[in-house]
């Protein structure tokens, strides 16, 4: 069931939260009802909880926006090269200040951010919190989820940006001046804490779309994982926190991974393309799918739709039966040998031809025209509603990458042993040879002749070895899904990679990536201009 599509609609006739003023920081709710009288009812809340959801489900957000900006990580990008000051620009590292997604992405973070401030703001002054009201505690849990989702985006995205925790009330509230991404951080890993503490676990019958305690502790290991990485820092160098810093963050995720075992619910479901066919049926599967960006439009329309499975996916002819998908990503073709044969994963994640008018498939021989697979026009169960449009959800955490985040961190504190078992789980269900607890058969599957080009990690001891399989087994199996950038950028090799892959008239990112730039966006030059405490000054490079 699309839960919070239903409930959304309703409540975003009952409360509007949208921005009235220039700045972007500063937003105040123009509702039907003010706090005093609004946040009177369980139900009541819930509504304006789902408001800040609603941010996410936006089409200039994560129903569209968000796509180019987890590209040009060395297994795919946009269609085409030529400068748009939108998705192109920003998948091929052509983007300025000026883009207008990006000041659309920007946009909707701190809305998001402030629509949470408010909301969290608000119900713990309400008679019925201070009661211990059980729902009401779950809300903040949810509420303080969605604030770090969007505080963790803009800290991948931009590095240290302006930060609050309290609502804009006016326009001289968002005046304020970047935070270090550490103390960001700090205020992330506090809000997916007290998360984890007031949600549930998931059972056979929750909803994807609704945060449960698996979600919470998911994102914290992402989080961890992150905060002990490489970043780009305002002088322009690349730096990562002292040995000790990243020791006890590794040592969090591990005890986050426990209380997954602890709990036992949580597991990969037993067919690969079963689990991608799921999201464009619309099928929830809470046992792998920890949270997914719900999008559900009754008429098709730009509210609360997506393009996955239109605008990424195979070409598909409009007249076909399925309707228009226009695929204007491509995949690197180099990653399709990196697969073995018998890996389940391959044909499901790289797509080699389009569907025709008559619902054929057309095998495409030029390669440079591959695209990623994992959502396809042709596994939408129903009618088209418009022609670019669907109600496909894109899923944010997912089990397996609990594993091999899990299999990292027990890797960096010395186990490396307790590694494997975790990597071997994702490859069983990708049908290849577990690799070995000696790593005997460990060149045969991560150092071959054809990856000779990712020579990027030093694999002379075991933990090496280790590194270099999860560089391979998290490409395999979260290729698209928008960790692949940012996994490359905290371990600090996202230019080595882009370098290494041969020039393609049809892919230049390598060519324009410059190392102490690309690794943030640009903050929005609109912003630079009325928030004055940036004194003027961009990010590095821009």
């Amino acid at each position: 069931m699309k839960t919070i599509s239903k409930i959304s609609i309703i409540t975003m006739l009952v409360i509007s939260m949208v921005a009235c003023s220039d700045d972007f920081l500063q937003e105040k709710p123009s509702s039907y009802y003010d706090a005093n009288n609004y946040f009177t009812s369980v139900e009541k809340a819930e509504m304006a909880l789902l408001g800040i959801y609603d941010v996410l489900a936006k089409i200039d957000h994560y129903g569209q926006y968000e796509m180019p900006v987890q590209t040009s990580d060395g297994q795919y990008s946009i269609r085409g090269t030529a400068t748009d000051n939108t998705r192109r620009d920003i998948s091929h590292y052509m983007v300025t200040p000026s883009n207008v997604w990006v000041e659309a992405i920007w946009k909707w973070k701190y809305t998001g951010i402030d629509r949470a401030n408010y909301f969290l703001e608000n119900l713990r002054q309400m008679e019925l919190y201070k009661e211990g009201r059980e729902e009401l505690k779950r809300y903040e849990g949810e509420a303080s989820f969605l604030r770090a989702l969007l505080a963790f985006d803009l800290v991948r995205y931009w590095g240290d940006v302006p930060f609050k925790t309290t609502y804009s009330q006016s326009a001289t509230d968002g005046i304020i001046p970047r935070t270090d991404r550490m103390a960001i951080y700090d205020q992330i890993i506090t809000d997916l804490n007290l998360a984890k503490q007031q949600l549930p676990w998931a059972q056979s019958s929750s909803s994807s779309e609704r945060i449960t305690q698996g979600a919470a502790r998911a994102l914290l290991m992402r989080v961890y994982l992150h905060k002990a990485g490489y970043s780009l820092k305002m002088d322009g160098t690349l730096t990562k926190p002292d040995e000790s810093v990243r020791q006890n963050c590794f040592s969090s995720v591990i005890e986050e991974f426990n209380q997954f075992q602890t709990n036992g619910f949580h597991g990969l479901n037993a067919s690969y393309e079963q689990l991608w066919k799921n999201y464009c049926e619309k099928v929830i599967d809470p046992q792998e799918s920890l949270f997914e960006i719900s999008f559900f439009s009754p008429d098709g329309s730009n509210e609360d739709s997506g393009n996955w499975g239109t605008y990424i996916g195979p070409e598909t002819d409009a007249n076909s039966s399925y309707g228009r998908a226009n695929a204007f990503f491509v995949v690197n073709s180099e990653w399709y040998d990196y697969y073995l044969p018998a890996d389940v994963r391959r044909d499901v994640n790289i797509c080699r031809y389009k569907v025709d008018k008559n619902d054929n498939r057309v095998n495409i021989t030029n390669k440079t025209q591959w695209t990623p697979g994992k959502w396809r026009r042709e596994w939408i169960k129903t009618a088209p509603k418009n022609p670019n449009n669907t109600d496909v959800n894109y899923v944010y955490l997912r089990y397996a990458d609990v594993l091999l985040m899990a299999a990292e961190a027990l890797n960096e504190t010395g186990r490396s042993s307790e590694a494997v078992p975790l990597i071997n789980q994702v490859r069983v269900r990708a049908g290849v040879p577990e690799l070995e607890a000696s790593l005997g058969n460990y060149e045969t599957l991560y150092k071959t002749a054809r990856m000779a080009p990712h020579n990027f990690i030093d694999d002379s001891d075991q933990a090496g070895k280790i590194r270099r399989a999860l560089y391979w087994e998290r490409g395999f199996e979260l290729c698209y899904e928008g960790v692949r950038k940012y996994d490359l950028l905290r371990w600090g090799i996202l230019d080595q990679v882009l370098k290494s892959i041969p020039k393609s008239t049809n892919y230049i990112a390598n060519e324009k990536f410059m190392t102490g730039k690309h690794e943030l966006l640009p903050v929005p030059l609109r912003e630079i201009e009325l928030n004055n405490a940036f004194g003027g000054q961009n990010n590095p490079g821009y």
